[in-house]
């Protein structure tokens, strides 16, 4: 009995940020399930929601492994627009979709090692130089277009457009290809030397380097990866609407960042969760769908996401207070 006991307090302490984020989850899903029954038993709201979901899950994931790592990056929101600006340019000029696929997320990939070249070699302050390529990016973006939209609408009858972003018995296919991006991400964090490495670094980058562990590098595929789930998240909105906004990708900054920490990753470094950041998202996209479905006005999102993420970090300052 004892032993019984002694497993679910290891197992509660070792996973106690993920069981807060789905604890989080299930409360809102009661809240708004006794506030608009008749709303949330409808499957087209849960639709609306997949369709959203995948979209923050690229861009999330990622930023777990970076924020793990000591750092933060603020630009992946014009790192969307410009990786989906290139796709939709390509497609626009007759490229195949799934080549012009490929060279966007390279794109996120190389701007995702600029910006972490950037910082770490130049040792400057991962927030406040994020900050100014965000909106060195955005400006780019709007110069070149003109601040004006493209249009891919031929995009739809080649066989890249069924596969990523089709139908499946009428749920989206992009919620499974997120699927197994966080599936490849969970191992990749928890199992793969890059993710052990990652963690270290961000818990102390002394001890790591004198472990043998490149720092540097390590921080710098941290920045590459955010590019590349920015890129990918940018790629897949440009398809599902069609047309490439040179505003877009503004509108996630926040919910991504609200997603990561509500989740139960810790702004300080050398922990994360995967599967927390999950339904961190989860929180954010139900957040956003579920004060509209209860009949309030959208004016209460702001007010509701901040008051979860305030909660959801006390929670998890409690759970696992720490000296760094």
């Amino acid at each position: 009995m004892s032993n019984n006991n002694s497993y679910l307090s290891n197992y509660f302490h070792k996973n106690g940020r993920a069981l807060g984020s789905i604890g989080y989850f299930v409360l809102l899903m009661v809240i708004f399930l006794i506030g608009a029954p008749e709303a949330w038993i409808r499957p087209n709201l849960h639709q609306s929601v997949f369709v959203m979901m995948p979209t923050l899950i690229f861009l999330t994931i990622p930023l777990v492994f970076l924020v793990a790592s000591g750092e933060i990056d603020l630009s992946f929101a014009s790192t969307y627009a410009v990786a989906a600006y290139v796709f939709a340019l390509l497609v626009k000029n007759g490229v195949d979709p799934a080549i012009c696929f490929v060279l966007g997320v390279f794109t996120g990939a190389a701007i995702g090692a600029l910006v972490g070249t950037l910082i770490v070699v130049f040792r400057l302050s991962s927030l406040v130089a994020s900050l100014g390529v965000l909106f060195l990016l955005r400006g780019v973006i709007l110069l070149l277009t003109n601040s004006r939209s493209i249009t891919i609408m031929e995009i739809e009858n080649h066989w890249i457009y069924p596969l990523l972003v089709g139908n499946f018995y009428g749920f989206p296919m992009q919620i499974f290809w997120a699927a197994i991006f966080v599936i490849f991400c969970y191992y990749f964090f928890n199992k793969h030397v890059f993710g052990i490495h990652i963690q270290h670094v961000g818990d102390n980058s002394v001890s790591a380097e004198q472990m043998g562990i490149n720092v540097n590098a390590v921080k710098i595929k941290a920045f590459m990866f955010v590019g590349i789930g920015a890129a990918i998240g940018g790629i897949f909105t440009t398809m599902i609407t069609y047309t490439f906004f040179p505003t877009q990708g503004f509108g996630y900054l926040l919910l991504a960042l609200a997603a990561v920490f509500v989740g139960g990753t810790p702004y300080w470094g050398g922990l994360g969760t995967i599967i927390g950041a999950v339904f961190g998202v989860g929180i954010i996209a139900y957040m956003e769908i579920g004060i509209i479905a209860i009949g309030w006005s959208g004016e209460w999102r702001q007010f509701f996401n901040g008051l979860i993420i305030l909660l959801a970090l006390l929670g998890h300052r409690l759970h696992g207070e720490r000296v760094r």
